[in-house]
């Protein structure tokens, strides 16, 4: 599987696809087009505001003021980890090379092995929502299908039950999850690069610890990354939640074409600029998926354009508010336990 996270769809000449058709107009749209004037105004305030938040940290000092720092840094985190991903779908940069280094850099700054992730996530995009083939889909904690809770052992077997219920809390272990996976990973042999990600990754790690416990009390700088690193997991997994939780699920040959492929499985939320830049584009889930390498601004123009597509094809095109997409994916997850619930089974 290639490394490179930008999905390479039919090419466009594919004579009658319907793809093909839909990637003509966006094309004749102009909104492949490169946003370098928005993105570094993006990259510059995100920095900015990654530097300020450090910079606050060693002012503030000795005090549970740290803590608002420490919520505050959660979310500059969260945007730190958009960057990283709209650089590796080649937004960002045309060439592989200035968007590797752009999101190995973003990376590092989250306590993320680029390499990991990128792999990770070409294959989601590859095949979304698919259960053999789409990793977001391993039953790892949660089950997402009932025939992943009937085969579920151990610990998904327990929290499936009450998952639903436990989606949030987890979601505080999400953070700490994303760095526990990105050094596992470096025992991967494929993984290209992995000596390259293990410098950053526990430079990332040195760094950020030693910093906490230099400028803090012990028990504050605990404090801290617990804020900290809750927080942000709550928000990296708030991003995603809405983008597929709850919609069709692809199993073993059920893969139809590429354009239905992408728009079924996905769900786009429906708000204005600033949730734009709270999800940082993602809300827009079907556009990135037809078009991963569309620089995230272009999204919502290519939105309408992709809707009207879509109801001209008789293709559902599935758009519901930010609370309904998470009471959607919770659902989904209450529905695929039950089950655990009605097994008499022992855990």
């Amino acid at each position: 599987m290639s490394m490179n996270t930008t999905v390479r769809p039919p090419p466009p000449e594919t004579s009658g696809s319907d793809f093909a058709r839909l990637s003509r107009k966006i094309s004749d749209a102009g909104l492949m087009g490169r946003r370098p004037g928005y993105y570094a105004l993006r990259i510059t305030v995100v920095t900015g505001l990654y530097v300020a938040g450090w910079v606050a940290v060693a002012l503030i000092g000795r005090s549970w003021w740290t803590l608002a720092v420490a919520a505050f840094l959660a979310v500059v985190f969260g945007q730190v980890a958009l960057l990283a991903h709209d650089a590796a779908h080649r937004q960002v940069f045309r060439r592989r090379k200035a968007s590797e280094v752009a999101g190995r850099m973003a990376g590092a700054g989250v306590g993320m092995s680029y390499g990991w992730w990128q792999d990770k996530h070409t294959r989601h995009h590859a095949n979304p929502n698919h259960k053999e083939l789409d990793p977001d889909l391993d039953p790892d904690l949660l089950v997402w299908s009932q025939d992943q809770a009937r085969a579920a052992r151990g610990l998904p077997r327990l929290i499936g039950r009450w998952q639903a219920y436990l989606f949030f809390p987890l979601l505080t272990l999400e953070g700490f999850n994303l760095h526990v996976s990105s050094a596992k990973a470096l025992a991967n042999r494929s993984l290209k690069h992995r000596g390259l990600d293990g410098v950053l990754l526990f430079g990332h790690f040195v760094v950020y610890l030693s910093v906490l416990f230099w400028l803090l009390p012990l028990g504050m700088a605990f404090a801290f990354l617990a804020v900290h690193q809750c927080l942000f997991g709550v928000y990296l997994g708030s991003l995603f939640a809405p983008n597929h939780k709850g919609m069709p699920i692809l199993r073993g040959e059920d893969r139809p074409d590429f354009l239905r492929r992408q728009v079924l499985t996905s769900r786009n939320v429906s708000g204005g600029r600033l949730t734009d830049i709270a999800l940082g584009g993602l809300n827009h889930q079907i556009e990135h998926h037809l078009f991963p390498s569309m620089p995230s601004p272009n999204l919502r123009k290519a939105r309408a354009i992709v809707r009207r597509y879509c109801e001209e094809l008789d293709v559902e095109y599935v758009e519901t508010g930010l609370i309904r997409s998470y009471r959607l994916a919770l659902s989904s997850l209450h529905q695929a336990g039950a089950p655990l619930r009605n097994a008499r089974v022992p855990a």
